[in-house]
């Protein structure tokens, strides 16, 4: 089995069906095959061949679902990208990946229509043709709609998705089709996906999530997309009102910001049977401020990575009440997950660990890094890097990124503890905190703080505020107060460049 076929065999069983909804067009299943046949058509008379790598620069649009089953159809391997890269970090990847075409959208030009005309290079963006590029709607056109049938099997590789490279370069994680097919099937039985669901596509599709979960299983069941190019709480609201939408996956902030908007009463929401939520928990309070405004009970929060497909655990409804914040009590199915030491043992229960992950979801490897492969991936088990703590009801809570532990004096130091302490001050509206080196202690912890009003005295008031909620040794010594804290397109924040700022402590 692999994905262009799924979308074939959609064509064939439901060919009137919606398949693709935008803000302007509804496109049947038969309509969008037929398309995927033509522009892979016109990509093979351009020389696209198996194992030829593709980057897709695109919004959530119809020309990004063409695009994505045309250059599988013939066997080639697909890179979606952020919409939101900038000229640099684009051509890292168009040369890291050794891609031999490259589609963007005509929303998406601007960032990208300096690029220099190479031989290597087709390149091919959606309107009027401009000078070396080429249009994708003639392209369309002049494409045969015959059927191209894909051969390939489950373990062939069928992507390359980029890390967001949050501690250095972006890295590239492979998938084969038996990786994606996995996690699509384990959201097709945990989310209860059916032909009648209606998916609200608003994250980037980019993303492994939005991906490989909701446009993969969606497609697997041959239920209907809606496509959103961009999320503002108004176009969430009233998409899920007007498409009558079933599922949505956001990320927390996604949520939050649209339970403040002013008339989220007004809306009819009830077609949504699940809101699914990643990429971080939600606290009780968060949670019962989202049920209360969505008048919902039915919150699902997912974790995984993007090296695991991605799959890992569930926070189901029933468990909001009383374990918002956890990532839940179970692997997802398809999924195993252990907690271990750094001997890869299992921990006891209250004890601290990391994340591993076993699963045929997994990704085959890091693109031309052998060497990060086998750290992450020890004999099938992915070390995910993300440390957390199992309770006495086998539930499990997110303590640190396993990078990001700060080690002073041989004792270990968990950042987001102190960091979710201090955000709650009333005059902090973000921090990080990171270890600097200190050639007695090894490190000395750090607060970078963007504030909402004027402290004046930094150092003292942090003290003051932390001094009856957490250990004396976990409290920062030392302080900078930013502008902004640098993050990256989709919001993660760049601890690394924190990290370089931070003096070493004499």
């Amino acid at each position: 089995m692999n994905i262009p076929n799924l979308l074939a065999h959609q064509s064939r069983k439901n060919p009137n069906h919606e398949g693709i909804v935008t803000p302007n067009e509804r496109i049947s299943y038969f309509e969008w095959n037929l398309a995927v046949n033509q522009l892979a058509d016109s990509l093979r008379d351009y020389g696209l061949n198996k194992g030829d790598k593709v980057v897709l620069h695109m919004p959530n649009t119809k020309e990004f679902l063409i695009a994505y089953f045309a250059v599988q159809r013939l066997g080639a391997l697909i890179v979606p990208i952020n919409a939101k890269l900038i000229y640099q970090e684009i051509a890292y990847i168009l040369e890291h990946s050794d891609a031999t075409v490259f589609i963007t959208h005509e929303l998406l030009f601007n960032q990208v229509k300096g690029m220099p005309k190479s031989d290597d290079l087709l390149c091919v963006k959606t309107g009027k043709p401009v000078d070396h590029w080429l249009s994708f709607e003639t392209l369309l056109a002049d494409g045969s709609s015959d059927e191209i049938m894909c051969e390939l099997t489950e373990d062939d590789e069928a992507s390359i998705l980029y890390t967001s490279g949050t501690t250095g370069t972006p890295k590239g994680v492979i998938f084969t089709y038996r990786s994606i097919l996995t996690v699509a099937t384990m959201i097709c039985i945990e989310m209860k996906m059916e032909p009648e669901s209606r998916i609200l596509h608003m994250m980037p599709l980019s993303h492994s999530a939005p991906l490989h979960l909701f446009l993969i299983a969606g497609t697997y069941v041959g239920a209907t997309h809606v496509l959103v190019p961009t999320f503002t709480p108004n176009l969430l609201l009233e998409t899920v009102s007007n498409e009558k939408t079933t599922h949505f996956f956001g990320a927390p902030i996604a949520y939050l910001t649209t339970g403040k908007h002013p008339k989220i009463s007004e809306y009819d929401l009830s077609s949504m049977n699940h809101w699914v939520y990643g990429g971080a928990p939600l606290a009780q309070q968060e949670v019962n401020f989202v049920k209360e405004k969505f008048s919902t009970d039915r919150l699902m929060c997912v974790y995984g990575l993007t090296e695991a497909g991605p799959n890992g655990t569930l926070l189901g409804f029933e468990d909001h009440d009383t374990k918002a914040g956890s990532i839940g009590n179970r692997a997802a199915l398809n999924c195993e997950v252990r907690l271990v030491n750094e001997d890869g043992v299992d921990v006891s229960q209250g004890e601290v660990g990391e994340i591993v992950l076993l699963g045929e979801g997994n990704m085959k490897g890091y693109y031309k890094d052998v060497e990060k492969t086998n750290e992450s991936l020890k004999s099938d088990w992915l070390y995910t890097g993300d440390m957390a703590r199992q309770d006495e009801d086998g539930f499990y809570w997110m303590v640190d990124r396993k990078k990001d532990m700060i080690i002073s004096g041989g004792v270990n130091i968990f950042p987001k503890e102190i960091e979710n302490l201090l955000i709650t001050h009333p005059k902090i509206a973000d921090v990080a905190v990171v270890g600097v080196p200190n050639p007695d202690w090894g490190e000395t912890v750090k607060a970078f703080v963007v504030e909402e009003g004027e402290i004046d005295d930094l150092e003292k008031e942090c003290h003051r505020f932390l001094e009856d909620k957490i250990a004396d040794y976990k409290i920062p010594r030392l302080y900078e107060k930013m502008e902004a804290l640098p993050r990256n397109v989709t919001g993660k924040l760049l601890k690394n460049q924190l990290r370089e700022r931070g003096e070493t402590v004499e």
